[in-house]
């Protein structure tokens, strides 16, 4: 056999290219002094395909109005957190695009999602984004009126409407499944359960994080202007942090993260951190590393002494601090918990439109909703989850926080400054994207086969609904 072709068998397949000469994510966990569980030494990686994807799902808006058509009246979306609603009668109004649900809970253990809307002349029993509690729906125009449980209760003047029979007058319903405190809400009536729609893979790694357990301290909401998706697309991956975040660099371990995905529905990535990245290899020490690290929720740790020891690394004493910053602040014992879950970055992305972090450094939860009226801007929610005390009631959870264009995440009441500023330079990226996109004379953008695999998984399955092949 000659060198060249030698050379050539030792080419790695398309995607099985990793930073080179550098410990991989599982490799770098592998060292922590208290284990990570099954569900964080998990790996789940295929090559997708190395084509371009089109741009015109983001500048078209009759794209824009498929998916309205064909991809958000048929998946599992998350509406609400449980403790929004933890009463009977308690509900809440979820918006996505031209569709609006009245969020009920109607039984201590029961929860139901009726189309907002009065079957009268249609307008609307709730406004758009707001909450409650109530006994009853009453339309504000001409009074006709639901019971709790969507039946009809009173029809106005009744002896003018013969042909009204209450029996097929309920409020119609979205379909409702509870999974990990999460409301989740489909327009499908044929669509498969949420069980089914997540996979059993999944369901084995949420089942492990007490999210039930947890409350927002903190939701934030601002509109952003890019199409919902590149917006998602830019919280999928860690090949932008070197340029983006130059300030977190010194402390995460970007180009070493780890991809995966499960079945159709749900990906995810994990990002190391108190691990200097590859990019920046010999120019930091541990305690350089430790020195800059910052913590996505920083004000439970304080200002803690950061003086390494002989032979110690910034990242087990990262993870040391926080786990006893945090069993203090929510009066929690988190000895059981890996270093891993404590301090790395977990990001799952629910199809079509969230990502949840169970981590316990960054226990937030994205949201993102096409705005109905323009396809080039997105309703981005942030939410912020701390674990429940376990000797005292369950706070109430945080009022949503409204950012106006030119409004910096940092002025939001409960937000960490230094995230803070995090999510402002992932978000001002946005604004030159979209116009690019516009301005292309190519007609795709093209992925990495590893760090980008989220995006084409997520796009391949927006394909699939907007297509009706999923």
């Amino acid at each position: 056999m000659s060198e060249q072709m030698v050379e050539k068998s030792r080419e790695p397949a398309p995607g099985d290219a990793r930073y080179p000469g550098e410990p991989s994510t599982q490799e770098i966990i592998a060292r922590d002094r208290v284990p990570a569980p099954d569900w964080v030494r998990s790996e789940s990686y295929e090559f997708l395909g190395d084509e371009d994807i089109s741009i015109d799902r983001y500048t078209d808006p009759e794209f824009a109005q498929k998916e309205f058509d064909n991809l958000w009246t048929r998946t599992w979306q998350f509406a609400c957190r449980e403790e929004i609603i933890p009463e009977v009668g308690d509900y809440y109004v979820y918006d996505i695009g031209r569709h609006s649900f009245i969020i009920a809970r109607v039984a201590e253990d029961e929860v139901r999602a009726y189309y907002n809307a009065c079957l009268h002349r249609g307008t609307m029993l709730r406004a758009p984004g707001t909450d409650g509690c109530a006994n009853e729906f009453k339309c504000s125009f001409h009074g006709w009126t639901w019971n709790l449980d969507g039946s009809l209760k009173q029809a106005l003047c009744d002896w003018d409407f013969p042909h009204v029979k209450a029996e097929q007058f309920a409020l119609p319903e979205a379909r409702v499944e509870l999974l990990a405190g999460f409301v989740f809400i489909n327009m499908d009536r044929n669509a498969p359960s949420l069980e089914e729609y997540l996979g059993a893979e999944f369901l084995s790694h949420i089942s492990q994080w007490g999210l039930e357990d947890r409350y927002t301290y903190c939701h934030v909401s601002k509109s952003l202007p890019a199409n919902w998706k590149l917006s998602m697309a830019a919280f999928m991956e860690a090949y932008h942090v070197l340029d983006t975040h130059p300030q977190v660099a010194p402390s995460n371990a970007d180009a070493n993260s780890q991809y995966d995905f499960y079945g159709e529905h749900v990906d995810r990535f994990i990002s190391s951190l108190g691990v200097v990245s590859p990019h920046l290899k010999g120019q930091y020490t541990e305690q350089d590393i430790i020195d800059q690290f910052t913590l996505g929720d920083s004000s439970v740790a304080g200002d803690v002494p950061r003086k390494l020891g002989e032979g110690e690394t910034a990242r087990q004493r990262m993870a040391d601090i926080i786990r006893e910053a945090f069993e203090t602040q929510s009066n929690t014992d988190l000895s059981g918990v890996s270093d891993s879950e404590l301090l790395d970055c977990f990001s799952y992305t629910l199809f079509p439109n969230t990502f949840l972090f169970p981590g316990i450094s960054l226990p937030m939860v994205y949201r993102f909703r096409p705005d109905p009226d323009n396809h080039r801007r997105t309703i981005y929610e942030v939410f912020f989850l701390r674990p429940v005390p376990k000797d005292g009631e369950r706070p109430d959870p945080a009022e949503t926080v409204y950012l106006n264009d030119d409004q910096s995440f940092t002025e939001a009441e409960g937000m960490d400054p230094g995230f803070g500023a995090i999510l402002d330079q992932d978000t001002e990226n946005l604004i030159l994207q979209q116009a690019g996109l516009e301005a292309s004379a190519k007609q795709g953008i093209t992925l990495g086969n590893y760090q980008e695999i989220r995006i084409r998984h997520f796009e391949q399955a927006v394909d699939k609904y907007v297509e009706g092949a999923a």
